[in-house]
Formats: C-alpha cells, sequence, structure tokens
C-alpha cells in the first residue's frame, strides 16, 4: 500500500488537499518524461499555469482536467459516479408487485366459452 491509502482526507486542509493534487500531477508528468512545456502545451494551458498546480496553487478545475486527459489519468474521476441503487424495502415492494402466475385479469380480457 503506498502512504496516500492511509490518509484521512477529511482532516486535510484545502491548501494540503490542493498541494496532493498537484504531487499527482507532478508525479505522473515525471513518470510519462514530459517537460512542464510539452504538458501544458499538450493541455492548452500555459507553463507558468501548469507549475501553479503542480505547486499546489489555485487553478481551475478545467484546467486540472485538461492536465488529468493528456496525462491519461481521467479515469480517477470515477470516484464521482453516481450509481443509482434501490433500497432493501422498495425492492421487496417491487418483488411483491409482481404477478405470480398467468391468468386473465379484469373482465375486458375474458371470452365466453360457446360450448
Amino acid at each position: 500500500m503506498n502512504e496516500l491509502s492511509h490518509k484521512n482526507w477529511s482532516a486535510m486542509s484545502d491548501k494540503a488537499l490542493i498541494e496532493q493534487f498537484g504531487a499527482f500531477v507532478k508525479h505522473h508528468r515525471l513518470r510519462q518524461n514530459k517537460t512542464q512545456q510539452s504538458l501544458a502545451e499538450e493541455a492548452g494551458i500555459s507553463r507558468s499555469t501548469l507549475s501553479l498546480l503542480e505547486r499546489g496553487e489555485t487553478v481551475t478545475i478545467l484546467t486540472f482536467i485538461q492536465v488529468l486527459r493528456v496525462l491519461d489519468q481521467l479515469h480517477i474521476m470515477n470516484v464521482f459516479r453516481i450509481e443509482e441503487s434501490i433500497s432493501p424495502i422498495a425492492l421487496a415492494k417491487l418483488e411483491k408487485e409482481k404477478r405470480q402466475r398467468a391468468g386473465r385479469r379484469g373482465s375486458d380480457n375474458q371470452q365466453t366459452n360457446e360450448w
């Protein structure tokens, strides 16, 4: 496990969180052997803006997303996915309402037998 998995994210200050984002970007930039200039150009931002991000200074979320896209790290956005789930009580109600057997419903579907 890496050291970040043991961090209490909610106990961190906003500044510390932003610094962590910057460290993440810098780490992945260096692993991909990209210069700040080349990454900034690919992301459509200035090198100074990328430098601000890596130092943990305030940048827009759009800038962060642009950089993540170029670094092929957008998968981290999966934590923001909203998945609808049904409560056990609602599921039980739906199961109860399901038909249990085939048969005629209502009088308009009934056919008279003329034997």
